[in-house]
């Protein structure tokens, strides 16, 4: 017989690293074409001019300038109206 009770199997051990998502330039910082200002999963913030968006709907500078977060009305398809935040790079 063995001296040792036979292991169990471990769950909830696997863990993954962060993403890095959020805001990385904020209001008023300088920004050039190309950079990240922010990461994000889903359409949290929307693009606006001067910007561009990526495929994993990162956001882009898409000239030099000042980045600015500016709250605009969005209408949604069931035709209410919400508020949702702009990064734009003046």
């Amino acid at each position: 017989m063995s001296h040792v009770k036979a292991g169990g199997t471990a769950k909830n051990v696997k863990d993954s690293p962060g993403q890095r998502l959020g805001v990385k330039l904020f209001t008023g910082q300088k920004v050039k074409t190309g950079q990240v200002i922010v990461r994000q999963v889903g359409l949290t913030k929307r693009n606006g001019k001067g910007t561009k968006l990526a495929a994993n709907y990162t956001i882009h500078a898409a000239k030099d300038g000042v980045v600015a977060f500016k709250a605009r009305r969005v209408r949604r398809f069931t035709g209410k109206t919400v508020r949702r935040t702009e990064v734009v790079v003046e």
